[in-house]
């Protein structure tokens, strides 16, 4: 690492050479962590995958099936928080240090100063916010084509056709947005003491030396969330777990300790 480009962002220092090589590399870790310790990543996928279901059958049984699409968009927004356990395994695994279920269910508690929950809560909002502007958006179209909430038939009219696109844009705008300020940040919160206003900062900057590839990873970590939830949302119990061990890996590839 020693010839790597890095950019000064007090109190880290951010790599501004990552390559789509460093993405096969996060993976492929990702990949070897998940298998080392499975139950972790089984268990914390299985609450998420255990979310989507119940939502899945509540709408239905509510008869408001269109809402599914903006739901599961909106999933992936709440992926980062859910991986907050993970990263914690892999960073037990980086430093040789013992596994245990106290150790690594108190990792969602942060470092006891309440900065990952205030993360928490940021990214809870951001789900809710996105699920007002999908109901916003749907009534809008709901209301052109003259079709219930409870049929699919609405997305073969053109208004449907147009909802999709409208909300597409607006949805891929918001992921993109909460996506900057969380796949640094929250593995960042884990491994060091800083408050979530500094981890944001090192994320964004994180995200602006490196646009193009963790552009890549973002479209990467969308497609791979959104094809492992269509069987049901099982997909996810291994899906969820390499993408959030990957992600470790990607954050201590792209950031170090300040100089400083």
């Amino acid at each position: 690492m020693s010839n790597a480009k890095r950019t000064q962002v007090m109190p880290a220092t951010v790599a501004s050479d990552l390559k789509l090589g460093d993405l096969r590399a996060a993976l492929v870790a990702g990949w070897k962590d998940f298998w080392a310790h499975p139950a972790y990543g089984l268990f914390f996928a299985a609450i998420y995958v255990a979310a989507g279901v119940f939502l899945y059958f509540a709408l239905f049984v509510r008869g408001e099936v269109v809402w599914l699409i903006p739901a599961a968009a909106g999933f992936p927004i709440l992926a980062p928080f859910a991986a907050v356990g993970l990263y914690e395994v892999s960073r037990r695994r980086e430093m040789g240090l013992p596994m245990s279920w106290g150790a690594i269910l108190g990792a969602l508690r942060g470092r006891g100063d309440e900065q990952i929950l205030s993360m928490g809560v940021i990214v809870f909002v951001a789900f809710g916010f996105w699920i007002m502007a999908a109901h916003g958006i749907f009534a809008i179209f709901l209301a052109e084509s003259g079709i219930g909430s409870e049929s699919l038939e609405l997305f073969r009219t053109e208004a449907g056709i147009m909802m999709l696109a409208v909300g597409g844009i607006v949805g891929a705008l918001m992921a993109l947005a909460f996506y900057s300020i969380t796949v640094i940040s929250l593995p960042m919160l884990v491994d060091r003491e800083v408050d979530f206003l500094t981890a944001i900062i090192v994320s964004l900057a994180t995200v602006r030396s490196n646009t193009f590839v963790l552009f890549i990873w973002a479209v990467l970590v969308a497609v791979a969330l959104f094809v492992s939830m269509l069987p049901l949302f099982l997909g996810l119990l291994v899906v969820l777990p390499v993408l959030g061990h990957a992600t470790w890996h990607l954050y201590r590839r792209a950031v170090s300790e300040s100089a400083e």
